[in-house]
């Protein structure tokens, strides 16, 4: 009898009866290597020191006896960034895998030699989604209390994802450069390192009395991850356009882009996003530029997130705008006796905060653009065409399947602020209010329409406002992929408020749809239809005459219909 007691009176004492618990798992670098000698240290909740622990030979570590409870567990060496796991529950007698991923301390200073985001690409996230600090590529599994039983930053770094491809036949109204019935082959395919590849062939129908060969596109995207919290993209891009005309009538138009860029998150305290693009361009002459980006956010807690953005370049402004390997058209046009493209230079400071599941944001921004491409819309006459060389010439580019025209005007300087708000209305959709303020290029007051030859000094900036409402996300039982917008600016501007915002390239009405068509048995799965139109009322649209006295019009941007089937597979 007393000594049932007294085993009872022991299992009562914490740690006494209970089972001792063990830590494991393997030490790698950024390159999946194992390492030799790394330093393992289990910490408790007060941050004391309660074992360690020195890699083999193979990386292996092992840190035994360790009374239940909850850990972190930390693994530093030399020229490495120290890496930390935490709220790690131990349990009775439970032995739980913990593998660790160094970041060489090299890893977070070196970069590769550097948004608009697509309609047809796959990633569900919009610019304006807010990211964890923590989004880490690590497998967690959790008890039935919400504690942290296993966690494996190698796990995800060698799983594989299955293979993908999608064909797609599309045909629209207006779209420079993308006229016509296009026919679009798309693989993407995870290689056994953790890198991952697409590859995208986009071939023309041959339309239109100037075209010689269909317009061609083809890409190529590669990216990797870069130690723990790192990853590198790289995206390149030749496109073909005979259905181009420039000045003096020269037919065609080329353009190669090579595209990179990274993402290197400091602990959990700072991300850093680092690229830009390269244009090579050849038309009237040849035109060669680069386009560098820098992005930094601090997370000061987990509701406030502050940063510094750096643009000279609106196609390419983040990490995330090199989702798709479909990149825009560099537009280069000849003028003052040399091929000049849009030039300019976009600085934002930005504030924050989560606000439930959605966020609030504030902005401020300068911007000094010394050129300004401005889209237009109207078949260019050939004398419009002849009279666009010379030293003071304005700079044209044409494309006579769709009759829509690029015209390069005057610069501008406008600063701002951005007010920003999001919030999910369903399980799957998100609405978004975006507010500017600003300058833009602005037509002429009066009923006399411009004259195009003299738009760079006819365009005059001028302080103005925008406002947008957007909803995007999936509708959850049919499968619809949604993103339509509103976004109001004065009429009489025909560029952006804010050019570099998230939606400045959705003016006024836009939307685009895909939705899965499903069928029984009769029709395969996979198959889609996607329809993406912009400026569906036509609206911003100001009359501009040409040489030989034609009415051409300026715009934000021409209204643009695009629709087609795809299959996955």
């Amino acid at each position: 009898m007393k000594i049932a007691i007294l085993g009872l009176f022991i299992a009562t004492i914490p740690g006494w009866a209970a089972t001792p618990a063990a830590v494991s798992g393997v030490v790698r670098d950024s390159q999946g290597v194992v390492q030799m000698g790394a330093l393992v240290q289990v910490l408790n909740a007060n941050s004391s020191l309660v074992g360690t622990a020195f890699t083999d030979l193979h990386g292996h570590y092992l840190i035994a006896n360790l009374i239940p409870g909850k850990y972190e567990v930390r693994a530093s060496a030399a020229l490495f960034v120290p890496t930390l796991k935490g709220n790690l529950q131990l349990r009775p007698g439970a032995r739980a895998v913990v593998n660790l991923t160094m970041n060489a301390i090299f890893d977070a200073a070196s970069w590769l030699p550097a948004e608009r985001r697509k309609a047809d690409e796959p990633a569900d996230d919009w610019k304006w989604t807010m990211r964890s600090s923590a989004n880490r590529p690590i497998l967690r599994v959790f008890d039935e209390n919400g504690d942290m039983v296993m966690v494996s930053s190698s796990a995800a770094e060698h799983t594989r994802m299955p293979d993908k491809a999608r064909a797609s036949v599309t045909s629209g109204d207006g779209g420079f450069g993308a006229g016509g019935i296009h026919n679009v082959f798309q693989m993407d395919r995870s290689l056994p390192d953790g890198s991952d590849v697409r590859l995208r062939a986009d071939v023309g129908a041959a339309t239109g009395p100037y075209l010689r060969a269909p317009s061609t596109s083809m890409s190529a995207g590669y990216q990797r991850k870069l130690g723990f919290a790192g990853a590198g993209r790289m995206v390149m891009s030749y496109q073909s356009h005979p259905e181009m005309m420039s000045a003096g009538g020269a037919v065609g138009y080329d353009a190669v882009e090579m595209a990179s860029a990274q993402k290197t998150e400091l602990g959990d305290a700072v991300d850093l996003e680092l690229g830009g693009t390269v244009y090579v361009v050849h038309g009237a002459g040849y035109a060669m530029s680069s386009r560098p980006f820098l992005r930094i956010t601090a997370h000061p807690t987990s509701n406030w997130n502050v940063g510094y953005r750096m643009a000279t370049s609106r196609d390419l402004q983040s990490f995330e705008g090199l989702d798709s390997v479909e990149l825009e058209l560099p537009v280069g046009v000849m003028t003052e006796g040399r091929m000049q493209m849009e030039r300019g230079l976009h600085q934002e400071f930005v504030i924050n905060r989560k606000a439930g599941r959605g966020i609030v944001q504030a902005a401020f921004y300068k911007d000094n653009l010394g050129k300004v491409m401005l889209s237009g819309s109207g078949q260019m006459s050939a004398a419009d065409l002849a009279a666009a060389q010379g030293p003071k010439a304005v700079g044209l580019l044409a494309d006579t399947t769709t009759d829509t025209f690029r015209v390069l005007g005057s610069g501008l300087s406008s600063q701002g602020i951005n007010l920003l708000m999001t919030e999910p209305i369903t399980p799957g959709l998100w609405v978004a209010v975006e507010y500017s303020t600003g300058s833009a290029m602005a037509a002429p007051e009066g009923k006399r329409p411009m004259n195009l030859q003299q738009v760079s000094t006819e365009l005059k900036p001028k302080a103005a406002q925008s406002v947008t409402v957007a909803v995007k996300g999936r509708v959850i039982h049919s499968g619809t992929q949604v993103r339509a917008s509103y976004r109001w600016q004065p009429e009489a501007l025909v560029t952006p408020v804010n050019p570099f915002a998230a939606f400045s390239d959705q003016a006024y009405l836009s939307f685009f749809i895909r939705q899965p068509i499903r069928c029984g048995s009769l029709l395969p799965a996979g198959l889609e239809a996607t329809v993406d139109m912009t400026n569906l009322l036509e609206q911003g649209y100001r009359p501009v005459l040409s040489k030989d006295g034609r009415t051409l019009f300026l715009a934000q941007t021409p209204r643009t219909l695009q629709a087609g089937l795809a299959f996955n597979f």
